[in-house]
């Protein structure tokens, strides 16, 4: 995971409450992930595309296919919330596996 190596992107921590955790990042080509011990967020475009806690999360899905890069897919609870399709290389799959097993065992906990 690169929590510690690389710079964690502005609006990230823009968004991040004082005391709230980060959990996990996963770099796609063109956003950003972050699970923290109490939301998903999602910075694109120099913006704050997502952040939701994850009682409002509806659904996750990650699809692998050979010779593309994977695809994710944060659908929200709520309608003014955008889904985010975000595109992870191979070489993003380990900090991404690691932020998708963080939001399972909420999603999990709250049903």
């Amino acid at each position: 995971m690169h929590i510690d190596k690389d710079p964690i992107e502005p609006q990230l921590l823009a968004a991040l409450e004082a005391d709230e955790e980060l959990k996990a990042r996963a770099r796609a080509r063109d956003a950003a992930l972050a699970v923290t011990d109490r939301r998903v967020l999602v910075a694109a475009n120099e913006r704050l595309a997502l952040s939701v806690p994850f009682e409002e999360l509806r659904r996750i899905q990650f699809d692998i296919e050979r010779s593309r890069p994977a695809t994710m897919v944060i659908v929200p609870e709520q309608r003014h919330d955008e889904p985010q399709v975000l595109a992870i290389d191979p070489e993003e799959y380990d900090s991404a596996a690691q932020a998708l097993a963080l939001i399972g065992r909420r999603l999990a906990a709250i049903s």
